[in-house]
C-alpha cells in the first residue's frame, strides 16, 4: 500500500482516480445502508483457524497480531513478503530513498550556514540502494518475529475460496487447504499501467511505475513523472535532487489535488525552485519511442510541448487485488473498487469475512489500513459491532518540504455549509525555522467560526509530518479554536506555528 493517496491520471483521456481524499471519497461513496447479506451455512467440521488474514501488509499482519492477542488461533497467508506492498515497495523503501537526498542537499546548501566543504559533494547510488533494502529486510523479519512470538501461523503462498469456510494456498505447485471460521481480505492493490497512446514496454524499456522506481538500477538523464498527487511528487523530488532533469505533470489545475488548494500551490512553487519542472492543467497525449528514450507530448491548453526524456514514471494508478481469488463462492460482493464492506464495521456481505485496507477501495493508506486491521480483528473476534471513524486521518506526503494534513480542507467545508474561519501561520516568522534554514511553507487551520471547532488543519514545511498529530487529536476530541490557543506551546519550536494559526482564526495572531 502506498503510504499516500495518488492524484487523477493526468492523461487526456484519464481513468477515474482509485483515490481520494478520506471526506470527499466516503462522502462519494455515500450511505452503505444495510444491504441484505447473503448468510453462510457454518460447517461442522474442524477448523484449522479462529481467524485466517489474507495478505500480510499494514492491514493484515496487524489484524493478525490483534486477532491472537485476543486469543484467537490465527493463520496468515501471504503470497510473497511480509510487510506488503508498503514495507516492499511503497512508504519505506520511498522514505529511505528521501532521507538521504535530503541529507544531500544539506551539504549543498551547508555554506550558508558557515560550514565550509571542500568541492561538490557525490553520492553512491548503489551504496544508497543498499541501505534502503537492509532497512525493507530489518523490518521484514521483525514482522517474523512478532508473528512467532503471538503464535501466529504464517503460510506462504496464493489463496484461493474453495467455499465461505475454506482457501487453497498454492506455493509452488504445492497445495494446502485451510479452513477458517472468520477471514479477513488485506490483499492491498498493486500499480496498473495507464493506457497512452504510443507508450509500450516496461523497465528495461524506460516505462517505470513506482514499484520500478524504488529499485531503480540507474538514476536516469531526464524523466517525466506522471501524477501530482504523493507518488508523483515525492520520486520527482528525490531524481531531481539526484540530478535528474524531472518534469512533473498533473492534470488537475494544482499539485495534491485531494489536499487544501494552497498546499498543493506551495509545493508546486518550492519543487519549481528546486529545478523540478512543474507542469498543472496538463495532459501527456501521446508519446514516440526514440533512440535514447522517449518524446513526450504534454498539451495545456490549446498548447502542446514536446518533452524529451529517458524515463517515463507513472505515478498513478492502482487496481485491488481480487483476481483469481474466487470470491464468488463465499458471497463477498465486490465494486468497481474492490471488495464491498456492508457497513463500516467492515463486515463483507458474507457475515464471516471482514475486508480492510486497499482492497476496498475506499481510503488506501498504510496506517488506515492498521486500523482497519485492529477493528476487524476485534470484530471477528470479540463478535462486536465497533465502527470504523474516517472523520480524523492523518494524510503526509514525504517531499522535502514536507506537507501533511487531517480534517475538511477550507472547500470542503464551505461546501457543506460552514461558517468558516481560518488562519493560517507561515514557518518563516519563526526563530527556530529561522536558527534551522527550514523557512519555507506554513500551518493553515479551518474552523467552524461560531462556536470555534477545528474542522480541519493543513501545513507545509519541515517536520509537518510529525507535526499534523495535534490536528488529529484537536479533530478527535473535538476541539475549539479557544482551547488550542490556550494551550501553551514549547519556544523556539516549528509547533510554535500551530498555536499561531489558531490565534489567527481567532483574529489575534501575536507575531502576524
Amino acid at each position: 500500500m502506498p503510504d499516500q493517496p495518488v492524484s487523477m491520471a493526468v492523461v487526456a483521456e484519464p481513468a477515474r482516480p482509485l483515490l481520494a481524499a478520506p471526506s470527499a471519497l466516503i462522502r462519494a461513496l455515500g450511505p452503505l445502508g444495510t444491504p441484505e447479506e447473503q448468510e453462510q451455512p457454518m460447517s461442522n467440521g474442524q477448523f484449522d483457524a479462529d481467524v485466517i488474514v489474507v495478505g500480510a501488509g499494514p492491514g493484515g499482519y496487524v489484524a493478525a497480531i490483534r486477532a491472537a492477542q485476543l486469543g484467537a488461533q490465527v493463520v496468515c497467508v501471504e503470497k510473497e513478503y511480509l510487510g506488503g506492498t508498503c514495507l516492499n515497495w511503497g512508504c519505506i523503501p520511498s522514505k529511505a530513498m528521501i532521507a538521504p537526498v535530503e541529507r544531500l542537499q544539506h551539504v549543498r546548501h551547508a555554506d550558508a550556514m558557515g560550514i565550509q566543504i571542500p568541492g561538490e559533494p557525490q553520492f553512491d547510488f548503489a551504496k544508497m540502494m543498499a541501505r534502503k533494502d537492509k532497512i525493507v529486510q530489518t523490518l521484514r523479519g521483525g514482522i517474523g518475529s512478532l508473528f512467532k512470538k503471538n503464535k501466529i501461523r504464517h503460510v506462504e503462498g496464493f489463496a484461493r475460496f474453495v467455499d465461505p469456510h475454506t482457501i487453497e494456498v498454492e506455493k509452488d505447485g504445492q497445495k494446502t487447504r485451510l479452513r477458517g471460521k472468520s477471514f479477513i481480505l488485506a490483499m492491498g492493490s498493486s500499480v496498473i499501467r495507464l493506457n497512452i497512446p504510443g507508450l509500450e514496454g516496461g523497465r528495461d524499456e524506460g516505462v517505470w511505475t513506482s514499484d520500478d522506481a524504488v529499485t531503480a538500477p540507474f538514476v536516469p538523464e531526464s524523466m517525466l513523472v506522471l501524477g501530482g498527487g504523493a507518488v508523483g511528487c515525492e520520486f520527482s523530488y528525490v531524481f531531481n535532487g539526484l540530478g535528474s532533469k524531472v518534469t512533473l505533470v498533473e492534470m488537475m489545475p494544482n499539485l495534491l489535488p485531494l489536499m487544501d488548494t494552497d498546499l498543493g500551490t506551495e509545493l508546486g512553487r518550492v519543487l519549481g525552485k528546486q529545478g523540478i519542472k512543474v507542469k498543472t492543467g496538463a495532459t501527456l497525449e501521446r508519446v514516440e519511442k526514440t533512440a535514447k528514450g522517449w518524446k513526450c507530448f504534454v498539451k495545456k491548453g490549446a498548447d502542446t510541448e514536446e518533452v524529451e526524456v529517458q524515463v517515463v514514471l507513472l505515478g498513478v494508478g492502482r487496481k485491488a487485488n481480487t483476481d483469481g481469488m474466487d470470491l464468488e463462492k463465499t458471497g463477498v460482493r465486490l465494486h468497481r473498487r474492490g471488495v464491498e464492506v456492508v457497513d463500516d464495521t467492515l463486515r463483507t456481505h458474507a457475515p464471516h469475512i471482514y475486508a480492510i485496507g486497499d482492497v476496498t477501495g475506499r481510503i488506501q493508506l498504510a496506517h488506515v489500513a492498521s486500523a482497519e486491521g485492529i477493528l476487524a480483528a476485534t470484530n471477528a473476534v470479540t463478535g462486536s459491532d465497533r465502527k470504523m471513524e474516517y472523520k480524523c486521518v492523518p494524510n503526509c506526503v514525504y517531499t522535502v518540504p514536507e506537507v501533511a494534513s487531517v480534517g475538511l480542507t477550507q472547500a470542503e467545508a464551505e461546501a457543506q455549509g460552514y461558517d468558516v474561519a481560518v488562519g493560517k501561520f507561515q514557518f518563516r516568522a519563526l526563530g527556530k525555522a529561522m536558527a534551522t534554514g527550514d523557512i519555507d511553507g506554513f500551518v493553515k487551520v479551518v474552523a467552524e467560526k461560531k462556536y470555534g471547532e477545528v474542522l480541519g488543519v493543513h501545513m507545509i514545511g519541515a517536520h509537518v509530518t510529525d507535526m499534523i498529530h495535534e490536528g488529529v487529536v484537536a479533530l478527535k476530541l473535538e476541539a475549539t479554536l479557544e482551547s488550542m490557543a490556550e494551550t501553551i506551546h514549547a519556544h523556539p519550536t516549528l509547533s510554535e506555528a500551530m498555536l499561531e494559526a489558531f490565534e489567527d482564526a481567532l483574529g489575534h495572531a501575536i507575531h502576524k
